[in-house]
């Protein structure tokens, strides 16, 4: 894999940085310490910075040459609400918290990139190195877009990096249309009457109606969508009473709803609303659903993945990319910048068979620092690609 040499050169340094953003992870809008760190790094290199963008984020901004061209790449720096269960000598040093999805390594790679373009300024025109907060649920990718980054920073096209630990190191998948889906909460709040278990015929019970609900959900992608069509529905809390001798007064359910088409989006929120109601009414209960709309699907735009495909081409190797690849379901707020700028979301592997092919959200994850040089290469490549010196 050509692996950009000077890249390569500092990869120590970078795996460095990476374990110690690792073992001080910081949850969404709380990277202060992580926030130091890369605007100090940024400015050692002579990039220019701008802080306080949906508070903890930060935009650098190198310039070299004439052209009025300009490039956005985009890293996510928080962590999860999760206790660390590995044992690598830079686990978390923070109960309860951990970086179970790379984002300390995509913040390096992008830290890897700038010190390798801010050294060689091989290109011409402006690079926006955006490093955001709040991405695990957060929305910082929208506050930022909200506070005005592309008005702010006027940005041609943008791209993010995402590992992968499904992906052997070193493949990439590159895809244009959607790529993440779309993901909404939902909340159903069921009011019955409690009283003694053993009075079961004076009660109205929550449980037995929620656990009908939860049923009855299941029916909405097998039969009230089109099968050629995608759509998750998954119930995932039911919590209720409070004693085994007790029918409870309320019943309450969380889940998360995915989907890739708005139409889609919609008749689900319609038909669950629906079958919350008429289950609850024909009880005799009362219930209501929360339906509240998440991140929205993230899909790549064409030209923009073709000019990913080429850079990740360059560094990985054609035969390493993946270019229709099934889109996901899981999401990204990385959606919210690509609803207002060309792009591309790029995956890039990071699995070996081992400890860095567990996968994302695990509380033993860890991010697999050979990845490093490649994804700061990919990341460098598509600079000097797109801002070509004439």
């Amino acid at each position: 894999m050509p692996i950009i040499n000077r890249i390569a050169d500092f990869q120590p340094e970078l795996a460095a940085t990476r374990q110690d953003i690792h073992a001080h992870p910081e949850l969404g809008f709380q990277e202060r310490r992580t926030s130091d760190l890369v605007a100090r790094m940024l400015e050692s290199w002579g990039v220019e910075v701008h802080r306080g963008i949906a508070g903890t984020g930060l935009v650098g901004v190198l310039r070299n040459g004439s052209s009025k061209r300009s490039i956005g790449l985009r890293a996510d720096m928080d962590c999860l609400p999760m206790q660390e269960t590995s044992d690598v000598p830079h686990r978390s040093t923070v109960a309860g918290q951990m970086h179970a999805c790379g984002h300390d390594g995509h913040t390096t790679m992008l830290l890897g990139a700038a010190r390798y373009l801010a050294e060689t300024r091989n290109f011409d025109g402006t690079v926006h190195f955006i490093f955001q907060p709040a991405e695990e649920g957060g929305g910082g990718g929208r506050v930022m877009v909200e506070e005005g980054l592309f008005e702010r920073f006027p940005t041609d096209q943008v791209y993010a990096l995402h590992n992968d630990p499904e992906l052997p190191l070193g493949e990439a998948r590159v895809t244009a249309g959607p790529v993440l889906a779309a993901a909404d909460r939902i909340s159903i709040t069921v009011h019955g009457k409690g009283g003694h278990a053993s009075r079961p015929h004076i009660c109205i019970d929550p449980v037995l109606v929620g656990a009908q609900i939860v049923v009855a959900a299941q029916s909405v992608v097998a039969r009230s969508m089109d099968p050629i069509d995608t759509a998750v529905v998954s119930l995932c809390m039911f919590h209720a009473g409070s004693a085994g001798n007790v029918i409870p007064e309320v019943a309450e359910l969380t889940g998360t709803v995915r989907t890739f088409k708005p139409e889609v989006q919609d008749m689900v929120e319609r038909r669950l609303g629906a079958i919350v109601r008429s289950i609850a009414e024909a009880h005799g209960a009362q219930a209501e659903l929360a339906f509240t709309r998440g991140y929205p699907p993230t899909v790549n735009h064409e030209a923009e993945t073709l000019r990913a495909q080429k850079a990740a081409a360059h560094v990985l190797g054609e035969a390493r990319i993946h270019r229709n690849a099934p889109p996901r379901m899981g999401a990204e707020d990385f959606s919210y910048m690509l609803q207002r700028c060309p792009g591309a979301f790029i995956g890039i592997g990071q699995g070996d068979g081992g400890r860095h092919s567990v996968g994302l959200h695990n509380p033993r994850f860890d991010f697999n620092d050979d990845l490093i040089p490649l994804g700061a290469s990919v990341f460098a490549r598509l600079v000097e690609q797109e801002l070509v010196r004439g």
